[in-house]
């Protein structure tokens, strides 16, 4: 499976686009929309919208196999979206270890749109942005589409975040 338009747009949104190199919450540089930038890496002069936007498209890449390596059970394409902008957000690691991950993959569609819904903090506290963001994440879960068979996935590791 691959990342929708709807999806991408999701997480061109949320991250937002920043020309310049800036440290997002964790205080990681960062530059686009969202690209955590690599050791190697410098933007002396900053990015356009069009590179920007050619650095996220090699991010979610991670994501996407991410949730194919993890996800056991058929997704539509919504669904897929909502978990690659998750993974694109908090990492695979966050998804692995979480009850969001264990209900998606017993088949509790309805239950995983819940516990999607949950992951609004941090710090402890609700966050708007994130409360927003998991929203959005929602709206695509339950936006349908044709239920595409896990046995398509592929494997693969995910950018650390």
């Amino acid at each position: 499976m691959q990342l929708s338009e709807a999806g991408l747009d999701l997480i061109k949104r949320s991250e937002g686009f920043r020309g310049r190199t800036y440290k997002d919450v964790a205080g990681i540089p960062t530059i686009g929309y969202g690209h955590r930038l690599l050791a190697h890496e410098a933007f002396p002069d900053g990015v356009c919208e069009t590179q920007a936007a050619a650095m996220l498209r090699d991010d979610v890449h991670g994501a996407e196999q991410a949730v194919m390596r993890l996800v056991k059970v058929a997704l539509t394409q919504g669904q897929f979206d909502a978990l690659v902008d998750f993974v694109f957000n908090l990492g695979s690691g966050r998804l692995a270890s979480s009850t969001l991950l264990k209900v998606v993959n017993g088949g509790r569609y309805e239950d995983a749109r819940e516990q999607l819904l949950r992951w609004d903090e941090a710090g402890g506290e609700v966050r708007a942005g994130l409360k927003t963001r998991r929203e959005a994440e929602s709206a695509l879960w339950i936006a349908g589409g044709e239920a595409i068979p896990a046995q398509r996935a592929g494997s693969a590791g995910i950018r650390a975040a």
